[in-house]
């Protein structure tokens, strides 16, 4: 250490750059990918709930490869004794037309899930492009476009969707279609708040002076600071539309046989559960119940790791 007075030796003197020239960083800057991964990491409920989802996707989907029943024609069906306890030939026993429970299982998740998920899907694009219009565009369009909404919003939706598949076809094409756009009117909503309040930020008000057009401006600065929203809506609105699929297979409005999905089958197994049948609801039931919850969890993790304000500058 040099002495107050005396020349400071080379060796005192601390260089700030590295030994190539390069400045020292302190601290490595963290991928932004890799924050959003250690937050969603963070939270154990959404890793257990993901965990059991692919298990279920699994199970559904890769599962009938090994454990072979038939689940299409119910005439093969017919030697096989109805209602069987659960035994080593059929796992979970036999439901009220000699179908294997297990692979009936299998069987409608195949369907509940999918028309759930492209459902959901529907459901996101539609309610994602509706809100950030409305909300964005404003005026006279957003009036007009709300008190639509608006409209929609006062009809009972399970009502609706009850009418709807009285009277026209109750085809598994139809089913997606319907669910998908008759469920975005609360996610429009919620993402034309986000565009209400984005648009009146100093970043978008200047982009706007600087000539930027309105979908320049949607797609670089609406878009990205809502989708914390959409992901969590859109995680949330699969979940709605596999309950509103199974509540309508448990009113009998659901696929038509020979296909079934998991509401058409609790439908089902509630008229046996008096005579003792427990195999025909309560596994089932089990597996929706815990379907649902680990997607809305899903959601909740993914809302906090999209979220702009928990990741590192």
């Amino acid at each position: 250490m040099a002495i107050l007075g005396e020349p400071a030796l080379i060796s005192d003197i601390v260089d700030p750059l590295g030994p190539r020239g390069d400045a020292v960083v302190s601290e490595a800057i963290v991928p932004m990918w890799r924050q959003r991964l250690r937050i969603f990491m963070h939270n154990k409920l959404a890793i257990a709930s993901v965990a059991y989802l692919v298990l279920v996707l699994l199970f559904c989907y890769v599962g009938p490869i090994f454990y072979h029943t038939n689940q299409t024609n119910q005439a093969t069906a017919l030697n096989v004794v109805w209602n069987a306890h659960p035994s080593a030939q059929h796992w979970l026993g036999t439901d009220s037309s000699g179908f294997d429970e297990l692979g009936r299982i299998m069987y409608g998740g195949e369907y509940s899930l999918t028309l759930g998920m492209l459902a959901g899907l529907i459901t996101i694009l539609v309610g994602t492009i509706y809100g950030m219009v409305s909300g964005f565009v404003g005026g006279v369009v957003d009036t007009v476009m709300m008190r639509i909404l608006d409209a929609f919003l006062s009809i009972p939706y399970l009502f609706l969707l009850i009418s709807l598949f009285t009277i026209f076809s109750r085809s598994t094409s139809f089913l997606i279609i319907i669910i998908g756009v008759t469920g975005w009117w609360a996610n429009a909503r919620i993402i034309r708040g986000d565009a209400l309040l984005i648009k009146k930020l100093e970043y978008t008000q200047a982009a706007t002076a600087m000539g930027a057009s309105k979908f320049h401006i949607i797609r670089r600065h609406v878009f990205p600071n809502s989708i914390s929203n959409i992901v969590t809506v859109a995680t949330f609105s699969v979940a709605d539309a596999i309950l509103f699929l199974s509540a309508l297979g448990f009113l009998g409005l659901g696929i038509l046989p020979p296909q079934t999905d998991w509401g058409t089958m609790l439908q089902n197994g509630t008229a046996q559960i008096s005579n003792g049948y427990w195999w025909e609801i309560y596994p089932l039931a089990l597996i929706f119940i815990l379907v649902v919850v680990a997607i809305n969890y899903i959601g909740d993790a993914l809302r906090d790791t999209f979220e702009v304000r928990l990741l590192e500058r």
